[in-house]
């Protein structure tokens, strides 16, 4: 009576992977007849050192050529079917036999398969694009020189604001909070107003990127930064400019280094896992800030008429800055909801990750 050795498979679209697990095989017998395989080897298996064999009929056809590559645990094939298509079995019997088993470690169901080749398609594109890119952009390592500075210089000045409110809030305690403004709106103003650019540069092309989301990010930060805070001397020393600072420093320590590789072709896997995952609390909590912010300066704008809009006669009526602040509530908590859209599908781009069949 022959012996036959466990196999595990799996399958592709295009391919069949079986796992024969015999140990120190030499030169085994292996051809297909007739859309069947033949497998015969001397090796280690369940029973010791014998020969072991096993036959199977396909379900549907496959290429003749069996590709074959023996380690000292087992003995891995590699077939390729005659047509692209999913099989709901391996062999042509319905029952399958008692020594073929499901092969985990290779296992996708026919969903993750196929999101597996659209993943390899779009890798294959993507890397002729950028090899054609290379060849036909002679300006392409000089922009990635300015962007690598760019991302550079803003994660220095936003490491520099992240790092000294730390320290400060360590040492101080809650006094921290109130000489924020005074301690940290220099390098504030210096990032802030750099970070136009990053309108800038998707329109011109440099980086492939929304423009939407930036213009709403840059402009929505200055806004705060230069006219509720920078152009009222109260707001400046209230404790929700250290939120406001703090926060958007600790987006910023993660997001540019991020740049920063890939500008260089490199990644990070934690690195990148924060850039696309700390925005989830952070963004909220920053819109409540900027919020709370332009609440608390309502009575300020009222009182000193600081921006008020004078309508001419006749209707000489006076428009308080605080209606066109009670407006920006409602486009922060809009453009809040397009940012999250766009970064949620950044997120889903670069972290979705295949559910495996484990059963």
């Amino acid at each position: 009576m022959s012996l036959t050795p466990q196999v595990y498979w799996a399958q592709r679209h295009h391919e069949l992977y079986l796992r024969v697990e015999l140990s120190d095989v030499q030169n085994p017998d292996i051809n297909i007849t007739d859309n069947v395989l033949h497998f015969k080897a001397l090796g280690h298996g369940a029973k010791g050192v014998n020969t072991y064999e096993f036959s199977l009929e396909f379900l549907e056809p496959v290429k003749a050529k069996v590709v074959q590559r023996s380690t000292q645990r087992h003995v891995n094939l590699t077939l390729k079917k005659s047509e692209n298509q999913w099989w709901p079995r391996l062999t042509k019997q319905e029952r399958k036999p008692l020594f073929l088993a499901p092969d985990f470690d290779r296992w996708l169901d026919e969903s993750d398969a196929e999101m597996e080749l659209r993943e390899k398609e779009e890798e294959r594109i993507t890397k002729i694009k950028t090899e054609s890119r290379v060849r036909e952009d002679p300006f392409l390592y000089l922009k990635r020189g300015y962007l690598f500075m760019y991302n550079l210089v803003q994660f220095l000045g936003f490491s520099w604001i992240f790092v000294n409110m730390t320290v400060r809030l360590f040492i101080l305690g809650k006094d921290s909070f109130y000489d924020t403004f005074h301690t940290m709106s220099d390098m504030m103003y210096f990032c802030q107003t750099l970070a136009v650019l990053e309108i800038v540069n998707p329109l011109i092309g440099l980086v492939k990127t929304g423009v939407v989301p930036a213009v709403i990010q840059a402009l929505g930060r200055n806004f705060i930064l230069f006219i509720i805070l920078g152009q009222i001397d109260d707001m400046q020393s209230k404790s929700v400019v250290f939120f406001i600072f703090y926060l958007w420093s600790t987006i910023e320590v993660f997001r540019y280094p991020f740049y920063m590789l890939a500008c260089i072709d490199m990644e990070w896997k934690l690195l990148t896992w924060l850039r696309y995952t700390i925005w989830i609390p952070m963004y909220p909590l920053g819109a409540f800030s900027e919020a709370v912010a332009v609440v608390l300066s309502m009575p300020i704008f009222n009182e000193t008429g600081k921006y008020s809009l004078q309508l001419p006669s006749p209707l000489n009526v006076t428009i308080s800055f605080s209606v066109f602040l009670s407006i920006y509530l409602v486009l922060v908590i809009w453009g809040l909801l397009i940012n999250f859209r766009h970064l949620y599908k950044q997120r889903c781009r670069r972290l979705g990750r295949r559910k495996r069949k484990m059963a």
